[in-house]
């Protein structure tokens, strides 16, 4: 016997496969096309009846809107896709695996996003309410404008009477007029803010600044 045969009959044969086990795997495989299939039919039921509801539901006038029952994710993304090709707006509202269901609303009656944050968060849609609020934003804003601007021109007068007995009055006024509102720099004029020194004047004396600090250092040492 050659080298090759010794080792090939030395090596462990592969198991075989017990006839039984091959019955289970098949019975198996049986099982999961069949479920495949009812899940199958299932679904086109479920499309089936999703279509005749909007059928019935578009020409009906006296209806705006239609709430389907809870279910899960795969026929909620059918009804979906049937009320996008039929030009109707659908939406999701509930909780997954609780009561997450879908409720489908012609064009013209679409909500807006108000009401549909207010739908999804379990609260009740008052337009009404919402129509008085904006008529008193409205209203509130000249009010809050007026108020600004008496606030701004009131500054000069609180500065002249916080300072007038350091000041004296007629300092104090000066010092009012020359903080009045400026529309860059705020209560400070902006010449204050502003470096008039040229960049060469300004090197020179931040040298000078600290040649001086170098002898005076030197100078305490000796």
């Amino acid at each position: 016997m050659d080298l090759l045969g010794s080792i090939l009959n030395s090596m462990d044969k592969p198991p075989a496969v017990d006839e039984k086990q091959k019955k289970i795997n098949k019975k198996h495989q049986e099982d999961l096309q069949k479920r495949q299939a009812a899940d199958k039919i299932k679904l086109q039921t479920f499309k089936d009846k999703v279509e005749k509801q909007i059928n019935d539901f578009i020409p009906d006038d006296s209806l705006q809107k239609i709430t389907l029952e809870p279910m899960n994710k795969v026929c909620r993304s059918v009804v979906h896709e049937i009320a996008e090709i039929a030009g109707l707006s659908a939406f999701s509202f509930g909780e997954e695996d609780v009561d997450r269901h879908i409720v489908i609303y012609k064009k013209e009656f679409t909500p807006c996003s108000e009401e549909l944050n207010a739908a999804r968060k379990g609260l009740t849609w008052d337009p009404n309410a919402v129509k008085q609020k904006e008529e008193s934003d409205k209203e509130d804003s000249p009010k809050l404008s007026r108020k600004r601007k008496n606030a701004a021109n009131a500054a000069p007068a609180r500065y002249l009477e916080k300072y007038e007995h350091l000041l004296g009055k007629e300092s104090a006024k000066d010092a009012a007029r020359i903080t009045s509102t400026n529309k860059q720099y705020g209560f400070v004029p902006s010449e204050n803010k502003k470096d008039q020194r040229s960049i060469e004047q300004t090197l020179a004396d931040i040298k000078a600044k600290k040649k001086k600090k170098t002898e005076e250092n030197e100078n305490e040492i000796h």
